[in-house]
């Protein structure tokens, strides 16, 4: 059985965290869709193309997967994909009421999807691109906290 997960997000901008998931996500999938969310209602620091780009490069070298953007409901994005999953990530336990809420509405709009959880390697957990974002627009060293490319694209927008 080929089982494709969907890994959804605005992905402004992708980090570690969101890379150290997909990587280990692809060692359990036949493939990984990294989903990047078009999602007009948040103002976004990079625009749809230059997320979904930066996420392609940043995913390039990892086997199975590939990254698309959306602009429609999500669970009718999965089945046009031929998904079976979607992946989301917990960081901490605040971020489960949210997640769990979101897993309960897809399942009664798609029975048929499942959402698995995962959780980031101990020493990204603490990561998020909003975090990333203000230290970056502060002046400061994101380099250990996202790919190079994305440090570069950060520095050129805070400019």
């Amino acid at each position: 059985m080929n089982i494709i997960a969907l890994y959804p997000g605005t992905f402004d901008p992708i980090t570690n965290g969101h890379t150290d998931l997909v990587r280990r996500a692809a060692q359990l999938f036949d493939e990984v869709v990294v989903a990047v969310a078009a999602n007009p209602q948040k103002k976004s620091l990079f625009n749809h193309d230059e997320r979904i780009e930066l996420a392609r490069a940043v995913l390039a070298d990892v086997k199975g997967v590939r990254v698309v953007g959306f602009n429609n409901l999500l669970v009718d994005f999965v089945r046009s994909q031929g998904g079976r999953v979607i992946l989301r990530g917990l960081r901490a336990v605040s971020d489960f009421e949210f997640e769990f809420q979101l897993a309960g509405m897809n399942r009664r709009l798609a029975p048929e999807i499942e959402t698995v959880f995962m959780t980031p390697s101990e020493q990204e957990t603490f990561i998020s691109a909003s975090l990333i974002k203000e230290i970056a627009a502060l002046g400061g060293d994101v380099a250990g906290f996202v790919d190079a490319r994305v440090a570069a694209a950060l520095t050129a927008k805070m400019r």
